[in-house]
């Protein structure tokens, strides 16, 4: 189990580097060399809308990889994922900007930006199964939680060699070409990943459904048929997630840099460091997931959010690091809260046949509402010179609707063998009738 949850960690960390790195780079730089004859405001919306393409592909790619999934195995969808969002990534960091290429260059981001979203719309279920089904059923949460630590690697690691090369480089110079650095560094990190992960094996339940021959033939016609609802509860319960992290990571970054006027750097110093706060927690929320249950934690974590977000535009709009800190960290440990245990969560929710298309497409449909929409409504809901309150509401909106949905979501926690022997045992002595 530690060598699989290193290995899916390790995956993730690298592919959501490249995811990230991407909306850190339209935060800062990709409005003005991409879109340079948009005003300010509207070139970082283009720049975010080229960040929403990838969202938009996640969903697609969980459709063509969940297929892949639940027919040939978990395993080959670990590395095909990682090699196209590794290439894709690279690919960005060479594009000319606007003035070499014209609107040919832009053009280019939006299909870049596609094929990375298809790839990381594979990464989690393949990550996720493969820890989750090898996992001992009063330990999955915490085991499956390890590709969850992954995402805050892979911010840490982005923003980490962003911070560096914004500090060392000269504005001229990182706009110039020190953003690109990141984007090429994706594929030394991606050839690492691929080598954690060639020696891994195909989880025990996949391999008993090729065995009796019960796997899917169409998986997502089965889900569409008889898992429609519960794709779009789970769409909807982890919508405030995406949102959340995203109205954190990238609309605040752009939203401090420039308009409160802070430096890229205290900016990224805050939010990595709430990042890390949240990383470290993850293993210890789901070890509570796995004692008192995935519904009851969820339901905590939107909760949360909800009481929280507008604290959290308050404490940011101060411009002071301290308190930007603490609001982003009272964040993130809400989002946490929910996310630790959804890599046990989603799978426990379908069958085997269909898990990896269904919990995929769940998840990351989730992607569209929370993390597509949100830097975009957040960016154009800031004007005005005092506190951003209608991004406020908007974060509080989406937490009460992914409150309401994991409300009709079932409990899955597996109950120990001795609860379920006495509890047979008590049904047996019970009259019939």
């Amino acid at each position: 189990m530690r060598r699989l949850a290193v290995a899916a960690l390790a995956g993730t960390a690298v592919e959501f580097y490249d995811f990230f790195v991407y909306g850190t780079a339209a935060a800062l730089v990709l409005g003005p060399l991409f879109f340079p004859t948009f005003s300010p405001l509207a070139g970082t919306l283009a720049a975010f809308g080229t960040f929403a393409i990838g969202f938009l592909s996640r969903p697609l790619g969980s459709v063509l990889f969940g297929h892949i999934g639940d027919r040939y195995g978990r395993r080959p969808v670990m590395f095909a994922s990682l090699l196209l969002t590794g290439a894709t990534t690279v690919a960005v960091g060479c594009v000319p900007s606007y003035a070499t290429l014209g609107v040919t260059a832009p053009v280019l981001l939006l299909v870049l930006r596609f094929l990375q979203g298809l790839g990381l719309g594979g990464e989690w279920g393949g990550a996720v199964l493969l820890t989750a089904e090898h996992a001992p059923e009063r330990r999955r949460a915490l085991w499956a939680s390890f590709p969850q630590i992954g995402p805050s690697v892979g911010f840490l690691l982005a923003n980490g060699v962003m911070l560096a090369l914004s500090a060392g480089l000269s504005d001229a110079q990182f706009r110039e070409w020190g953003w690109r650095v990141p984007f090429w560094a994706a594929g030394l990190l991606a050839a690492g990943g691929l080598l954690l992960r060639r020696s891994l094996t195909e989880t025990p339940q996949f391999r008993e459904l090729a065995e009796s021959g019960t796997r899917a033939s169409a998986p997502l016609v089965e889900v569409a048929r008889g898992h429609w609802r519960l794709v779009l509860l789970t769409a909807g319960a982890l919508a405030v997630g995406y949102a959340v992290f995203y109205a954190v990571s990238t609309w605040a970054l752009a939203y401090g840099t420039e308009r409160l006027g802070v430096s890229r750097t205290v900016m990224l110093v805050c939010i990595m460091a709430a990042v890390a706060v949240k990383g470290a927690v993850t293993p210890f929320v789901a070890m509570l997931g796995d004692r008192f249950g995935r519904r009851p934690m969820c339901l905590a974590g939107c909760a949360g959010a909800a009481l929280w977000m507008f604290p959290m535009v308050g404490l940011l709009h101060t411009a002071e690091p301290l308190l930007m800190f603490a609001g982003f960290t009272g964040a993130l440990l809400a989002f946490i809260t929910m996310f630790a245990v959804v890599a046990a969560y989603l799978p426990e929710l379908y069958e085997p046949r269909v898990r990896c298309t269904g919990a995929a497409v769940g998840y990351n449909l989730a992607g569209v509402v929370g993390g597509a929409l949100t830097p975009l409504v957040a960016t154009a809901a800031a004007g005005g010179s005092g506190p951003p309150w209608g991004v406020a509401a908007y974060l509080t909106a989406i937490a009460l609707l992914s409150l309401g949905c994991f409300a009709l979501l079932p409990e899955t926690l597996p109950r120990p063998a001795v609860e379920t022997a006495m509890g047979a045992k008590e049904r047996a002595r019970e009259p019939a009738g």
